[in-house]
Formats: C-alpha cells, sequence, structure tokens
C-alpha cells in the first residue's frame, strides 16, 4: 500500500511538472540589431570594440504561448537598450545598462507586465533598467526560405524601425568573417543578417541613432 501511494504520489508530481512546463512554452520570432558587426572578422570586430556596439535593439513577436501565467499569442514587446560598454566585449562590462520597452498597443496593463517579464528573463542584464515604457502599434514580419529566416522587418509605432536582409557575397569584406558575437537573447535559431536600417527616434536614453547597411543583425526565433 505504502509503495502504491508513492508511485501515485510521483506520478502525481510527474504530471504536475509537465502541465506546469506547458503552461510556460512560449514561442514566436525574434530581430536584433545592434551598433557593432556581429558577422565579421576579428581585425574589424576588435577595431569596434570599446568604441561602438553599446546599443541594441531587440524585437519579440509571440506566436503562441504564457508567461507568469498570461497569455500573450500573437502579441510584440521591443527592448532597446543603451549599454555602458561594448555588448559582448569579454574584457568590457557593459552593465548597468538604461532601456526602454516598447509594448504591443493591443495588450491589456497584465500582459505588459508579462512582456516586459518575458523580455527581461530572455536578455539577463541588458534589459533589467528600464527607464521609459511606450505603447505603439508594433509589425514584426520575417521571410523564409523553408524553415530558415531569410529577412526580417520591424517597426515600433514612430520610434523604432529594423530591415534586414541575407549576407551576400559582397558583404565579406577580410575574407574570414563569422559570427564575432552571439545573439543577446535566448533564441532557439538565429541567422546572422545585415541591418538594411537600424533606426531609434525615442526618447529615454539620451541618444537616437540611424545607421544602413551594417552587419549587424540577427534575425530567427525563440521557444521556451
Amino acid at each position: 500500500m505504502r509503495r502504491l501511494s508513492l508511485t501515485v504520489a510521483v506520478g502525481f508530481s510527474l504530471l504536475l511538472l509537465a502541465a506546469q512546463a506547458q503552461a510556460q512554452q512560449i514561442y514566436g520570432e525574434y530581430v536584433e540589431t545592434r551598433s557593432a558587426d556581429v558577422y565579421t572578422g576579428p581585425c574589424y570586430g576588435n577595431s569596434e570594440m570599446g568604441l561602438a556596439g553599446n546599443q541594441a535593439i531587440l524585437a519579440w513577436r509571440v506566436q503562441k504561448g504564457s508567461w507568469d501565467g498570461v497569455k500573450l499569442d500573437g502579441l510584440s514587446v521591443v527592448g532597446v537598450a543603451r549599454a555602458s560598454a561594448t555588448l559582448g566585449d569579454p574584457y568590457g562590462n557593459p552593465y548597468p545598462a538604461k532601456a526602454v520597452l516598447i509594448f504591443d498597443e493591443r495588450a491589456t496593463a497584465e500582459q505588459r507586465a508579462a512582456l516586459q517579464a518575458f523580455a527581461q528573463a530572455m536578455t539577463g542584464e541588458l534589459l533589467k533598467n528600464v527607464v521609459r515604457t511606450e505603447s505603439a502599434p508594433i509589425s514584426i514580419e520575417l521571410s523564409y526560405h523553408g524553415e530558415h529566416p531569410m529577412s526580417a522587418q520591424v517597426q515600433a509605432g514612430n520610434l523604432a524601425w529594423i530591415r534586414t536582409r541575407m549576407i551576400s557575397d559582397k558583404d565579406h569584406l577580410c575574407g574570414n568573417e563569422d559570427v564575432f558575437y552571439p545573439p543577446l537573447a535566448q533564441t532557439a535559431h538565429a541567422m546572422p543578417s545585415v541591418a538594411m536600417l537600424d533606426e531609434f527616434k525615442g526618447q529615454g536614453l539620451g541618444v537616437s541613432w540611424m545607421a544602413r547597411e551594417k552587419r549587424s543583425a540577427f534575425v530567427g526565433n525563440f521557444a521556451r
């Protein structure tokens, strides 16, 4: 009888854990740009280190899933960050960073809180210090070749824009390019891309920017 009770208890615990994992599962599309090349050779990458790469835009579109028990299907969130040093520099400390969060205008107050918790969980320290929040219409569109993302377009109201394209032969400047920096957020799959446009015009960070044709983007998917 005791063994049967223990078996039932263990079985119930496993079912509870499975239900919690299923309830927490969330997946969708991810786009990132930053102010340093992420696909480059060491010579070029090292020349930017300490001088650039402290700014970033990160965009998520939830296809399906919940966070903290709040359903987020179809909603988007964009994080814009200005760090204290080059993001990804193993010899520098980019934190604390300042962050602006732009929430999908369709999100409720409860969903905005869940979107913020989600974005912060996916990025660690990067979006921890939120100095300003905004609400805006957000459009995130990816094009695919099979299962591989090819390009992306992101617009967050009149605050932030991203347009990317695939890396081509003309983007190989020194011949030994590779992924110099990994993505700033957790991803299931991400491809380096060229940012045809990387622009932020919002307030809160003390800086705005616009960059074109820089090998500074990632396009991919997330699942957690």
